[in-house]
């Protein structure tokens, strides 16, 4: 008996056809007038709600509007603040922190090499341009404006990699 019993209290949802099934079934046969009044004034009632429940939601959504304006927030300063504060709850975060410190250690080593190869290329054509220019049997090529050309971005490349550098570790040193 409690086998049967079981399964007519089944514990699953109704699936899409046993919806159909019951959407399509009439029920107003089954109950009394009295009843059917009865559901009536209740639904009556429950529409009334409804619509007294959307009418106050209107009346409260307005009144936040008004003291949003009179203490000066507009969308644009909630975006804000809300962009403000991920972004501060992220750099929270654990992951955050080891990615940072990661990149960061990265960004010391980069420094670190591109900095001893431009001392080492520049070492090299300081070198090359002295030996160029104490050179008694090169004067021709010295002079000539394709050298001068290359020269000229040498050193053009050199000060800007000096530059880099030099405002990569103000930054790294002003983060500290």
């Amino acid at each position: 008996m409690e086998a049967q019993a079981q399964g007519l209290l089944e514990s699953e949802p109704l699936q899409g056809r046993d919806e159909d099934a019951v959407a399509s079934a009439d029920f107003s046969s089954m109950l009394s007038e009295e009843e059917k009044e009865e559901l009536r004034a209740e639904l009556v009632q429950l529409e009334d709600e409804i619509t007294t429940l959307r009418q106050v939601l209107s009346a409260k959504e307005r009144h936040l509007v008004e003291i949003k304006q009179k203490l000066g927030m507009n969308l644009m300063n909630e975006l804000k603040q809300n962009f403000s504060k991920s972004w501060h709850d992220m750099q929270t975060t654990t992951a955050y922190k080891k990615t940072h410190e990661t990149l960061s250690h990265a960004g010391q080593k980069a420094t670190a090499a591109f900095s001893n190869v431009g001392t080492a290329i520049s070492k090299k054509f300081g070198d090359m341009r002295y030996s160029i220019r104490h050179s008694i049997s090169m004067p021709a090529m010295r002079n000539s404006p394709t050298f001068k050309s290359f020269e000229e971005r040498v050193e053009t490349t050199v000060t800007s990699l000096k530059v880099f550098f030099r405002r990569r570790k103000y930054r790294e040193a002003k983060e500290e």
